[in-house]
Order: structure tokens, then C-alpha cells, then sequence
């Protein structure tokens, strides 16, 4: 059947852009199968995608405008380099760029600053307002009553007695005032006059100073897009024992580096209006461990390949300009000054991942293959230091109902992948394959900051070996991404979304360069 050499050569015609547009962050696919290749091995691979997403403002968005295309384009590279100095051990060292994100928003949408912008929803922050006027009327009025009442009443009886006195219904000043301190009825009507007066400079005062207050908040939103980068560089250095010729035990260390920024602005994310971190890049360590097993005769080679999460634990560079805005809570001013010169470190968890992928002969000069990839997506989240203070203090509210907070961002299940295809030897030179692949997403509604829900996709690869001992191998995939409803963080785990993003689809593009030595 020819099958031998097929097992050596005529996989990697599926080029390095398995997981290209895959659920959350995941980007690479984090393959294996250039560790298992036979022999001394190293290649080469860029991967390209040209997203289209765009969707409409709905649910708790007040109004409907289109949303044009929020996600960029983007490039990752691959690269290994597989050592069997021996038949029974190898050594191996792989690049990739696990995890990555790359998206703006433009236009006029609830994700873009404009004028019009407020600190809160116009319901929600009419309801702050006076509840923050009422809070402040009631504590600054027994000291108002306490210096003023007094002398007012004063004032009003020496005003009221020399009217007498001038009309003639009184001879003297004191004679008046004394006829007017003696009627129980004409001084508690004094009083209650001179009490709603200081009442309502104290109401004027009050909400004089609110609304100056949320008008200078106002004035301190952001400009410009929500937009966010992350990247990740995983150096991954392996060693292998085989102990026959079918069997492969291997692991070894993870060497992963992160980086990114995230900038928050429009009408969506309220409070958090004008927000933005800075991630700098920081560098951790975790771990790998597989098996794999392989008939070469028959073509026939499966693994199984486990990859630990990894902690970076971040001083992330946090702005947020409108900090001053939690003077409107009570007990806000203060918990703002303490946020402002609070620091800490903010830990980032990329998740813990399985590939198994197999491939067997079904006929002459063919084979069948299989990717599957699960990521547990469900337990990560990100929470910047102060980010999270704030999410604290403000998520009691009744608008936002998140009394422990809330993150900045999250995912709600974890993610499989599948692709399937199958693979053809057309003669010493020539080989290609066709592909089909789903994604399941990892929930729905979805982050702001990557609103798709998984995908279909089909793809397409051809392999051109010059020589036996190299080759250039390229492909192109369809992506066919899933509807989703996009959420804050501040709406995570509940119903609420702000915009809905649908048929929309991808391109992905990859090249490779294989040599054996």
C-alpha cells in the first residue's frame, strides 16, 4: 500500500493553522507532530488570518447602530527542531504563539467614545444622582438647622414685629415682638417656614455640587476605541524515550512569555470608560507529557499530549481616569483615594490543555487523520488589581448586582476542537489534503473583547517535496464563525449583553518548511 513513507511525509500537508481562529484566546493548536516526526527534523511556518467580524448594538444597548469590523488581521510563526541522536531517545525544541488576541472597534457604536457618553447609563446614574443627593441632603442639614435655625427665626420675628410697628397695629418693636413669641401657632409656623427654607439651600447646595460633580466625571471619560492585544511565545523543550519502535514516552518544560493592552471606552463599559492596562511581558514555566504510538507499515500513528496550565503573576499598569466617580457612592471618596495608591499584582492563568491526534492508511497511497484539542477555558479569567477594586465597590449596586465583583474578562466553558480530514500521495512529489473542523466556542453570550461562539471550517493544503528530505507544504482554510452575544465584564455570568455579532467568517493562510537531516 505504500503506506511507510506516507507516515513520514504526507501529515504535514496539513500546515500550522490548526486552531487559527479557535475559541477565546487559543490561536496555535500547540501541535505535536513535528516532535514525532522520524529522525533528525526541523521546520518552518507562518499562519495568516483575515478575520470579519462585525455584529449590531442590542439587549441592554438603548440604541441599534451597526458595528463594523472589530478584529485585525494577524501573523504567527512556528518553528521546531527534533534531535534522535539515538534509536531510543530524541530531544526536541518547539515554537509557537499559543494564545493571542487582536481586535479594535470603529465607527459609532457603544464601543467608541463619544460626547453623548455619561459615567453610568442615563437610568442608572438619574437613580445614583439622587440617591446621592438625598444621602448628602440628610447628612449636611442637622448642621445647617443647628447653625442657622435659630437666627433665622430670629430674623423672621424682628421682620414680622416691625411691620407691625409700621402698620400702627404695635407701639414699640419689643411690644411686637413679644405678642408674636407668645402665639404658639405664629411661631411654629415661623419655625417651619425658616426649616424649609434652610432645607432647600441645603437641597440647592447639594445638588448644585452633584451636578457640577457629574459633569466633571463626565468630562473625564475616555477617547477614542475599545481595543485590545495579547500575545504569548511558548518555547517548549522536550525529550523523548523509545523503547521500541511503536512506542514514544515524552515531556518536558514549558518556557511561555505574555504581553498585552487593553483599552476600554464607549458607552458600554460605563464606569470603566476611558480604562486601560498595560501587561508587561512576563515569563513562566510549566510542563508537558505525552505518549504516542505508531505502526509505520500501516501508516497508522496516535498521541496523546497533556500541557499544564501556567501562572504569571503581573504588575499590570492599570488607568482609570474616572476614579473620582466613586464620590457618588457612599463612603466612595474614600475607597477612591485608597484604590488610587493601592498596588498588587494581578495573576494570569493560561489554561491546561489535551491534544490527541491520530492518523491511520485507508488505502493505497491515502490516509485519514484526526485532531482533537480540549482547553479549559471555564476557569480562566483575568481581574487586574485595580480593576478589581473598583468592580468591588461599585458591584453592589442594584444596576450591576455583583456583589463580589466582577472580572475584566472570562469565559464560560471549556473548549473542544475537531478537525478531520484526509490526505493523498499523488506521486513522489505531490500530496494534499481536504479538511473539516468545529470548535465549540467556550459560551455564549461571549466577551466585548472576542465576540465569536466557536466555528465550522473547511480547508484545503498541498505538499511539494522537491527532494526526499524536504519539503514546502501551504493551505488555506474557511472559517465559518458562530453568532454570538457580546457582554461586559460587569454582565459576565448572567443574561444581559450589549451587542449582538452574526454570519460572520474568517481566512486563514499558512506556509511551511520541512528538512530532514
Amino acid at each position: 500500500m505504500k503506506l511507510k513513507a506516507l507516515s513520514t511525509a504526507m501529515i504535514l500537508a496539513t500546515v500550522p493553522m490548526t486552531g487559527a481562529f479557535a475559541a477565546a484566546l487559543d490561536r496555535s493548536g500547540q501541535s505535536m507532530a513535528a516532535f514525532l516526526q522520524p529522525g533528525n527534523y526541523f521546520e518552518a511556518g507562518i499562519s495568516v488570518l483575515d478575520p470579519d467580524v462585525s455584529g449590531q448594538e442590542a439587549g441592554s444597548s438603548t440604541t441599534n447602530r451597526q458595528i463594523g469590523d472589530m478584529a485585525g488581521d494577524y501573523y504567527f510563526p512556528s518553528a521546531a527542531l527534533k534531535l534522535q541522536p539515538t534509536k531510543n531517545f530524541s530531544f526536541g525544541i518547539l515554537y509557537d504563539q499559543p494564545y493571542g488576541a487582536d481586535a479594535a472597534y470603529t465607527g459609532s457604536n457603544v464601543f467608541v467614545s463619544d460626547a453623548t457618553n455619561t459615567i453610568l447609563a442615563p437610568e442608572a446614574l438619574a437613580g445614583i444622582r439622587q440617591t446621592t443627593i438625598d444621602t448628602q441632603v440628610a447628612a449636611n442639614l442637622p448642621g445647617a438647622l443647628a447653625q442657622n435655625l435659630q437666627a433665622g427665626i430670629d430674623s423672621t420675628v424682628s421682620a414680622q414685629a416691625a411691620g407691625l410697628v409700621a402698620s400702627g397695629a404695635a407701639p414699640t418693636q419689643a411690644i411686637a415682638e413679644s405678642v408674636i413669641r407668645s402665639n404658639t401657632a405664629a411661631m411654629t409656623t415661623i419655625e417651619n417656614g425658616v426649616t424649609a427654607a434652610i432645607t432647600q439651600n441645603v437641597q440647592n447646595a447639594v445638588t448644585q455640587a452633584v451636578d457640577a460633580g457629574l459633569a466633571n466625571v463626565n468630562g473625564l471619560l475616555g477617547t477614542g476605541n475599545t481595543s485590545v492585544e495579547v500575545d504569548t511565545q511558548n518555547l517548549s523543550f522536550i525529550a523523548g524515550f523509545q523503547p521500541t519502535e511503536n512506542w514514544n514516552i515524552y515531556g518536558g518544560a514549558v518556557y511561555q512569555t505574555i504581553k498585552g493592552n487593553v483599552a476600554l471606552r464607549g458607552q458600554a463599559y460605563s464606569l470603566f470608560n476611558g480604562y486601560d492596562a498595560s501587561i508587561p511581558e512576563d515569563s513562566a514555566m510549566g510542563w508537558l507529557a505525552g505518549v504516542s504510538y505508531q505502526i509505520p507499515e500501516i501508516a497508522l500513528k496516535a498521541s496523546l499530549t497533556y500541557r499544564s496550565e501556567i501562572d504569571h503573576d503581573v504588575n499590570v499598569r492599570e488607568t482609570l481616569p474616572t476614579l473620582g466617580a466613586l464620590a457618588l457612592l457612599p463612603n466612595g471618596a474614600a475607597a477612591a483615594g485608597v484604590i488610587a495608591t493601592s498596588e498588587g499584582k494581578t495573576t494570569i492563568t493560561t489554561p491546561q490543555s489535551v491534544n490527541l491526534d491520530f492518523q491511520t492508511g485507508i488505502m493505497a497511497n491515502t490516509v485519514a487523520f484526526a485532531n482533537l484539542r480540549w482547553v479549559e477555558w471555564s476557569k480562566f479569567s483575568i481581574r487586574p488589581h485595580k480593576f478589581g477594586l473598583v468592580s468591588e465597590a461599585v458591584g453592589p449596586l442594584p444596576a450591576v448586582n455583583r456583589p463580589n465583583g466582577f472580572n475584566l474578562v472570562e469565559y464560560e466553558d471549556d473548549q473542544i476542537s475537531a478537525t478531520v480530514g484526509v490526505g493523498r500521495k499523488l506521486n513522489d512529489q505531490w500530496a494534499g489534503n481536504v479538511s473539516v473542523g468545529w470548535d465549540s466556542g467556550a459560551g455564549n453570550p461571549v466577551s466585548t473583547l472576542g465576540p465569536t461562539e466557536g466555528y465550522w471550517n473547511v480547508g484545503l493544503g498541498v505538499q511539494y517535496s522537491p527532494a526526499p528530505n524536504y519539503f514546502i507544504a501551504g493551505g488555506v482554510k474557511y472559517f465559518m464563525l458562530g453568532d454570538a452575544k457580546a457582554q461586559t465584564g460587569a454582565q459576565a455570568g448572567g443574561s444581559d449583553y450589549v451587542a449582538e455579532f452574526e454570519d460572520n467568517d474568517a481566512w486563514a493562510y499558512g506556509l511551511k518548511i520541512g528538512y530532514r537531516f
